[in-house]
């Protein structure tokens, strides 16, 4: 796909991966929608702010009714409580299942026929190692990442007939908010993780793997259970 003239649509675009791919999609022609649960305090020059929060449905309804032009998504917005699925709050996993797995469903459903009719585009899904690697103090965020990889797989298969290709950005650990309390693991720059995304989106990549503990990870699954420790 090209990115030049694309009109795409970032959620969680206000700080983090979310806030350098929204920059880097200007840098390289796009029109943004920075999609965020705030706009009044988005601070991102050159976006057009648009209200959505992944967990409210009629946000997102709202929000696909104004951004009919849109020929990308990328669904970035995402969180990680670090509760383990069978000793945690069980409302806390529903959270993080409704805003990793759902979320990411619900605003594809809202946005995939608007860029069908506007000619095909392209779907991107924010994963993580986490995906394929199930740590229990992690769980219901692997759960989720796990569920959201699924997603990623059926939504290319159903979409690409209306012209719409569907990636997955598999990352480690980021130096970003989400990873700050983790201070003796290697962070990826979420810069050049952003890079990397839309390099793949370009070259229409059905899987961008972004780090080597990612690559290494990836290709372990056919050896056997991955081991579970995050560092």
């Amino acid at each position: 796909m090209e990115l030049n003239g694309a009109i795409a649509v970032v959620t969680g675009a206000n700080r983090g991966l979310g806030r350098h791919l929204a920059t880097q999609l200007l840098e390289r022609g796009a029109s943004v929608y920075a999609a965020v649960r705030r706009p009044d305090e988005l601070d991102l020059p050159g976006v057009t702010p648009l209200r959505l929060d992944v967990t409210d449905h009629e946000s997102i309804q709202v929000a696909a009714e104004i951004a009919t032009d849109a020929t990308l998504l990328i669904n970035n917005a995402g969180i990680s409580t670090y509760v383990p699925l069978l000793g945690g709050d069980i409302d806390v996993v529903r959270q993080e299942l409704e805003t990793n797995f759902f979320g990411p469903l619900a605003v594809t459903r809202a946005f995939a026929p608007l860029i069908a009719a506007n000619g095909g585009g392209a779907v991107l899904n924010i994963l993580s190692v986490i995906s394929w690697m199930h740590p229990a103090q992690a769980g219901a965020y692997a759960a989720a990442k796990a569920a959201a990889w699924a997603l990623t797989d059926a939504a290319r298969e159903e979409l690409e007939p209306q012209g719409i290709t569907v990636s997955g950005l598999h990352v480690g650990f980021m130096d970003t908010d989400m990873t700050a309390q983790l201070t003796d693991v290697p962070k990826a720059d979420p810069a050049d993780v952003a890079t990397q995304a839309l390099n793949g989106i370009v070259n229409g990549a059905q899987e961008i793997l972004a780090d080597d503990i990612t690559r290494q990870v990836r290709q372990g699954l056919a050896h056997g259970p991955i081991p579970t420790r995050l560092a």
